[in-house]
């Protein structure tokens, strides 16, 4: 019973986002079986994730017990930030190039957003299953940083992936570049942040930056989810 109270436990915080962003959409909401394929989608971006982040550590790219600030830099950028979006990414191109359902600027954020939440729910049940333990406490923090990070960084790739396929051809690889580049970007500081501030003297300054970062990010998801249903609420007036 426990085990199944905390697997529903890690799923809440995703699906909660999850009906979010699917409510988010106003004009012609995306099909439920859509939604959930997306959903398993990025679920499967998790094993996709590991082949390119456990050869990296291998190697001795990403270390296996890190210790110092640089240490948790890497594992910040080439464990997490890198294998884990370029895994994102790959699964929603996947998706959308066989979804006839992809016609709004605003469905790229839905469907990225279905993708980065189908990870974070296959992640946060092998983070609270590994800390079984403590996983209350884990559920909670994780709940409330790490789960809204990949919403986060899931909107950014979103947005630009559907400025790849609607708006000018002349600008698709830029916007295409842009939909790999933040959002590893993004969740290599906020990775970061997290990490050094565990073994710096500087934890606290740390810390302010990260909830700067996390404040920024959720403003700007914001601003990138009404700035797609604004123009989709101009081409439909055009219609």
């Amino acid at each position: 019973m426990i085990l199944f109270i905390v697997i529903l436990s890690a799923l809440a915080p995703a699906l909660g986002l999850l009906y979010f962003i699917y409510n988010k959409d106003k004009f012609q909401k995306e099909p439920t079986r859509e939604i959930l394929k997306a959903f398993g989608f990025g679920m499967l971006s998790i094993p996709a994730s590991l082949l390119i982040s456990v050869p990296m550590t291998n190697m001795g790219v990403v270390p296996a017990e890190p210790l110092s600030v640089w240490d948790h830099v890497r594992v910040a950028v080439f464990g997490a930030g890198i294998p884990e979006e370029i895994a994102k990414f790959t699964l929603l191109w996947l998706f959308l190039r066989r979804c006839r359902y992809f016609d709004e600027y605003v469905d790229g954020i839905v469907y990225a957003a279905c993708v980065g939440l189908g990870f974070a729910a296959v992640e946060n049940i092998m983070y609270l299953i590994q800390n079984f333990e403590a996983w209350a406490y884990v559920g909670a923090m994780r709940a409330l940083f790490s789960i809204p990070g990949h919403f986060f960084f899931a909107v950014v790739m979103g947005y630009f992936v559907s400025k790849a396929v609607f708006d000018d051809v002349t600008q698709r690889s830029w916007n295409i570049f842009l939909a790999l580049a933040v959002p590893i970007l993004l969740h290599s500081a906020f990775d970061a942040l997290l990490m050094v501030s565990t073994v710096s003297a500087a934890a606290s300054g740390l810390i302010a930056l990260f909830g700067g970062l996390y404040i920024l990010m959720a403003k700007t998801s914001k601003k990138l989810i009404k700035k797609h249903l604004e123009t989709d609420e101009q081409l439909n007036h055009r219609l």
